[in-house]
């Protein structure tokens, strides 16, 4: 089927439009209710250790700290360095992995890098002194910037690694939260901060079948390069001969594909649904450039990059990547607008021109039309999270290459030998799962540990009808903790900008209940009931794009009601959520907090 052509702009939207919700509608009518998966711990918990390190022998350790991290990925190290700026004495960072790193210590796959840009995604680039050696660095660099940041911080000198989290429980006599783990730890601290981030637990699809392949299998997040061989650079020689599947065509897949089209017998890539794919053009730092930028730079391009995806729409773009081409084509929009339209209609017709050169660009690079046809994405260009690469699509033009394009079904069953689609098996020696991370199971299942507040109140028991909290980051019932998560707070297609944020936000908390003496700080019920209801009406207003985009986690898997639009994010966008906190902070008089209150104690009966 050829690619609509813009001869009739209005005609076009409207058959766009329906193609959309066809093109929708495949996966829905398969994922109705919540999609299934497999828990990893039945059958595949050997996806949940670590590859890359081990963990050393050590005595359990019996403390207390002023603030306990869980996590070292950017958004547990964000945090632990502001709270070093402000002179917290004692802060520990707790991770299940051997290093700092979060995702990006467990993403070691061949071709893994970054899709933002590395100026605006490296976390505090200023404050450590370095600059990234290209535009979109590999895994390996941000990796050694992880432990640049540890090291200029002097993170590890508290961390404990190779170290699950079990249990966090509230004391309300002592104000301090009791954390144990599984080395026998039993640590007393004022704060806990949950870092965990929603790409951690990897995720298997429940497909018919999944015990019962013979052949080698892992999971992206955990690449097993001693089957492999090779490097994420270097190729990987030891699937020479061998016939490889891969299941999943998200922002993984785009970047492992090629390597492993150049590197194995035969690759069958089984794709649900196809990734927007658009042009990377990488290229090294330009030294003049960079020589050139002045104090604050970082911070102020974070800041530009992010407000392109809002209405505020600054009136230049200084990233100028395909992240921000939507933003560009509207300001082009508005300067030549002779019907006088709103911007949100100028903003769905650049969206359809930008998704229609993506799918004629598929058209343009690959050979074969059925494979073109069965890349090309039908649906707005942020339903899905956009994804670049030079070499994904090219891939598709190598005889050993083949996709299996399953209609937004997915697989039909997993035998011993191989995968089934339809009536055909496809013999593989290795299956690869580029299936991503949980996102929609409970905080607590996904973390790996309980978390239980005033009262004993689990977590989970809270948030069953869906996550409530103030400012996405304070819940009530639970004194001193922190989330730091995208739910009920701002979210940027950059996430370490809003990481940034909420990790500036929470040291001054933290700092200003130290100077006030405050031993415990938790949301008024009220306050945290209003932010809820803020939450929840704006999501509102996102309904209709999220429930015509196809199902994924970036859209929430398709869904904008109930409990899943309490997790949305913050509606006004991420610009007026800094501003929001930003003023907040400004007020002084901590807003909305019950501060060492009777209810923190345990004194007064929970009824949040």
């Amino acid at each position: 089927m050829a690619d609509q052509s813009d001869t009739n702009p209005a005609s076009d939207i409207l058959k766009t439009r329906e193609r959309y919700l066809a093109e929708r509608d495949k996966r829905s009518a398969t994922d109705a209710g919540q999609r299934q998966y497999r828990d990893v711990e039945q059958g595949f918990a050997h996806l949940l250790d670590d590859p890359y390190g081990t963990a050393p022998a050590r005595a359990s350790v019996h403390d207390d700290v002023d603030v306990l991290v869980v996590g070292a990925g950017f958004g547990g190290m964000m945090v632990a360095a502001r709270l070093r700026e402000t002179g917290v004495a004692k802060v520990r960072i707790v991770d299940v992995a051997s290093d700092v790193g979060g995702t990006w210590y467990w993403n070691r796959y061949p071709g893994a890098a970054c899709d933002v840009e590395s100026y605006i995604y490296f976390p505090l680039l200023e404050e450590t002194g370095y600059m990234p050696v290209e535009r979109y660095s590999k895994a390996a660099e941000i990796r050694a910037h992880t432990k640049r940041i540890a090291e200029h911080y002097d993170l590890y000198r508290d961390a404990l690694f190779s170290t699950q989290v079990k249990s966090v429980d509230w004391d309300g006599a002592a104000a301090r939260w009791t954390v144990r783990t599984d080395r026998g730890d039993v640590m007393s601290a004022q704060y806990v901060v949950l870092t965990t981030g929603p790409l951690n637990r990897p995720k298997l699809p429940e497909i018919p079948g999944l015990d019962d392949f013979a052949g080698h299998s892992f999971h992206t997040s955990r690449w097993d390069y001693a089957y492999t061989g090779g490097s994420a650079t270097e190729p990987l020689s030891g699937l020479a001969g061998k016939r490889v599947g891969l299941i999943g065509t998200g922002a993984t897949s785009i970047q492992c594909v090629p390597p492993l089209a150049a590197s194995a017998q035969h690759l069958t890539v089984f794709q649900r649904t196809p990734s927007s794919v658009d042009a990377r053009d990488n290229s090294p730092t330009d030294p003049a450039w960079a020589a050139n930028l002045q104090p604050g730079w970082q911070q102020r391009r974070m800041e530009n990059f992010t407000a392109q995806f809002t209405a505020q729409l600054p009136p230049h773009d200084e990233v100028r990547d395909g992240w921000t081409v939507l933003a560009r084509a509207v300001r082009e929009k508005l300067a030549d607008n002779p019907q006088g339209l709103d911007p949100g209609t100028l903003l769905e017709q650049a969206d359809f021109e930008k998704m229609a050169q993506i799918r004629e660009r598929i058209g343009s690079i690959v050979e074969d039309p059925a494979t073109a046809e069965a890349l090309k994405p039908w649906f707005s260009l942020y339903c899905k999270r956009p994804c670049f690469s030079d070499l994904y699509l090219q891939a598709f033009n190598r005889p050993n290459v083949k996709l299996v394009e399953t209609a937004g079904y997915g697989i039909d069953r997993i035998t011993p030998d191989g995968v089934v689609v339809g009536d055909v098996e496809y013999p593989l020696d290795c299956l690869i799962f580029a299936t991503g991370f949980e996102t929609s199971t409970s905080y607590e299942k996904r973390s790996g540990m309980t978390i239980h507040g005033v009262g004993g109140r689990s977590l989970t028991d809270k948030w069953s009808g869906g996550v409530s909290t103030l400012h996405g980051m304070h819940t009530r019932g639970f004194p001193n903790l922190f989330v730091i998560s995208q739910a009920q707070a701002g979210m940027s297609p950059n996430f370490p900008h809003m990481l940034s944020e909420q990790s500036l936000h929470l040291a001054h908390i933290v700092a200003d209940c130290a100077a006030k003496g405050i031993g415990a700080i938790e949301p008024t019920e009220e306050a945290e009931g209003n932010w809820v209801e803020t939450i929840v009406q704006m999501a509102e207003g996102r309904r209709k794009f999220i429930e015509a985009c196809t199902p994924g986690y970036y859209n929430n898997e398709g869904r904008a009601t109930g409990a899943a639009a309490k997790g949305s994010p913050f509606g006004a966008g991420p610009v007026e959520f800094v501003k929001l906190l930003r003023m907040w902070r400004e007020q002084g008089d901590l807003a909305g907090m019950e501060l060492d209150g009777e209810h923190a104690r345990g004194t007064k009966e929970m009824t949040s």
